[in-house]
């Protein structure tokens, strides 16, 4: 049996996402019982953005408006809740990301958007190119939300030492 035949990569790619979700979700939730840094803040986009070597292949190609409107999409709307549920606290001098009891409903939310988003497009246009889209989508999110935790974690520890 060929997994990788066409009609099991929509399959593949939504038990990838629930995964990669479940994953998220629990990285999170342990992320908070340990002090946040920089690092920690920045290495999620640098390590997503690996990603973009996925445009080498021709059949991941896609028009730079459908890119641009992705990622401004991923950056002003499906960022906002993440960015909504994302406090910063100090304890003992660290900076500890404040847990959010809606921090799950809206990664499953957004996840749940995310796939009714997926198979609509993917109607349109080739499986391939509807991974590539949705890519930047995320992308985009992940990079405000993560600025927006950059400039949060730079105030809070501005005014902690001013403290």
């Amino acid at each position: 049996m060929n997994f990788l035949h066409s009609s099991y990569i929509p399959v593949i790619v939504t038990v990838g996402a629930l995964i990669m979700a479940v994953m998220t979700l629990f990285i999170r939730l342990k992320a908070s019982r340990r002090p946040v840094t920089i690092k920690g803040i920045i290495i999620p986009p640098l390590g997503m953005s690996t990603g973009f070597f996925m445009f080498v292949a021709p059949e991941m190609h896609i028009p730079i408006l459908w890119g641009l409107t992705a990622f401004v999409v991923g950056a002003l709307l499906f960022s906002y809740p993440l960015i909504r549920s994302t406090h910063f606290e100090v304890l003992d001098g660290q900076v500890y990301a404040k847990r959010s009891r809606g921090f799950a409903y809206i990664l499953i939310g957004l996840l749940v958007v995310r796939l009714a988003l997926h198979e609509v497009v993917e109607q349109y246009i080739t499986v391939l190119q509807t991974g590539s889209v949705f890519f930047i989508l995320a992308f985009g999110m992940i990079l405000r939300w993560r600025l927006f935790m950059l400039k949060e974690y730079h105030k809070i520890t501005d005014s902690a030492r001013m403290n």
